[in-house]
């Protein structure tokens, strides 16, 4: 992960911060927010002193999830302009900044969780998230080629000029291989953005995806510099 990645022992130390602060039981908590019926009135103030630090506290959280679906989009337009432009170094930088925005929203997980349970209710449900498509070289149109051909040249001037006759199309078929991986590669990324990362095993996958979108970019690259220089 980034830079910006929050250890483990950070985030529980916060948690537990957290759960000392708000000294009712879950119970009491959702009797004292529910309508205060027989409660004395330390305990509705202490209810509405702690479901207020608790709110506050899950506001901070989706605010974190909220930046990060900002962010991720904003590296995907970065992404698409730099992908057009061939600036590999300037994508693999996005690509590590992806992993900052979404390891700011892992730093949170544990607190909303936590927070959640001591509100007594269950996490927001999540919406139904998009399948995460796996883009293989397989998948990309096929470079046309002379060794290809059903036809038996029988010497290299006639295969040199079969080349020169494909050439064109060869330019063709290697500007759509390239465009099909980048926009494959920021689609990922926005899947993930318009999520805000906050699903750990959907925001992992997708970034994984990316990296190895970008691989495949990469390769197609070289091929294409190895063909037509």
């Amino acid at each position: 992960m980034g830079a910006g990645t929050s250890n483990g022992p950070t985030r529980q130390r916060h948690a537990e911060e957290l759960l000392a602060a708000i000294s009712m039981t879950s119970s009491q908590l959702a009797e004292a927010v529910g309508g205060f019926e027989g409660d004395t009135p330390a305990m509705v103030t202490a209810a509405i002193h702690t479901a207020g630090r608790a709110f506050s506290e899950l506001d901070a959280c989706d605010a974190v999830i909220d930046n990060a679906s900002e962010g991720g989009h904003a590296i995907a337009d970065r992404l698409g302009a730099l992908l057009a432009a061939e600036a590999d170094e300037d994508v693999a930088w996005e690509l590590a900044a992806l992993d900052t925005v979404s390891a700011r929203v892992r730093s949170t997980d544990q607190t909303r969780m936590l927070l959640n349970r001591v509100l007594g209710r269950e996490e927001p449900p999540k919406g139904v998230l998009p399948a995460i498509r796996h883009l293989a070289e397989s998948d990309l149109p096929r470079l046309p080629s002379s060794y290809a051909d059903e036809e038996v040249f029988d010497d290299f001037v006639a295969m040199s000029a079969r080349e020169d006759e494909l050439a064109p199309e060869l330019r063709e078929t290697h500007a759509k291989r390239l465009d099909e991986v980048a926009a494959h590669l920021v689609l990922v990324v926005r899947q993930a953005a318009a999520a805000g990362f906050a699903d750990e095993a959907f925001a992992h996958e997708s970034i994984r995806e990316a990296r190895q979108a970008h691989l495949l970019w990469r390769r197609c690259l070289a091929e294409r510099t190895r063909q037509l220089g």
